[in-house]
């Protein structure tokens, strides 16, 4: 190739190039000194998963503190009255009565009475424990409980409300275990009370059986 036809077309390219910086120079001139675009980021996540344009800031959203709802004691039905403390009852046994569940087993009334001067609510199910003579399983016998008391009871100063202890019967002589007293623990109390255990009734020990026969029933309330 001649050095003729090389010439012009370096010269042609040359004008090409001049003329697109010219461009750009025009459209850099156009907004002198505009910052480079910001990338793209994505917008806070507020609560429920919807986007804001913005995070709140701290004086668009109040700081609160909840508070939990407050709590008297006073429920329904049982007039606002504080539960009867230890203090406020005596302890009594009635006597045993055959068992609607069953033949085998018997009811002993363990008889509240609320000897101070005030009404004072009781109900739920008392601890009780069973104390006698030394036995393979301990002297002490502690039984099991089952809610199926009244859900309030207000006991009004001289009135008296009853959980009923059923027992279950020795079948024979050879596992007879007859307790000397009863104590027991009023609910939502920590002082017992105690009274003596008939000396005629025997006790099925079955410290270890899932379904005993012999537990504490819950209060009820006694009629007027």
């Amino acid at each position: 190739m001649s050095h003729r036809k090389i010439r012009p077309n370096i010269a042609r390219l040359a004008k090409g190039i001049a003329a697109c910086a010219g461009v750009l120079a025009v459209v850099a001139c156009s907004n002198p000194g505009a910052p480079a675009a910001a990338p793209r980021t994505s917008a806070p996540v507020g609560g429920g998963g919807v986007e804001t344009s913005a995070a709140p800031t701290a004086t668009s959203v109040p700081t609160t503190t909840a508070k939990p709802p407050v709590t008297t004691g006073k429920q329904a039905g049982s007039g606002g009255n504080p539960r009867c403390a230890t203090t406020d009852l005596s302890l009594a046994l009635g006597s045993p009565k055959p068992s609607p569940n069953s033949s085998g087993q018997l009811d002993v009334p363990l008889t509240y009475k609320n000897t101070s001067s005030r009404t004072c609510a009781l109900y739920g199910v008392p601890g009780v424990d069973l104390n006698g003579p030394e036995d393979p399983n301990g002297p002490v016998y502690h039984l099991p409980r089952i809610d199926n008391g009244v859900k309030y009871n207000d006991v009004p100063a001289g009135s008296t409300a009853t959980a009923t202890i059923t027992i279950l019967k020795p079948a024979d002589d050879s596992a007879t275990w007859t307790p000397t007293r009863v104590t027991t623990i009023p609910p939502g109390q920590t002082q017992p009370l105690t009274a003596n255990w008939p000396s005629d009734l025997p006790v099925l020990r079955q410290d270890a059986a899932t379904r005993p026969g012999t537990y504490v029933n819950g209060i009820l309330s006694d009629p007027a």
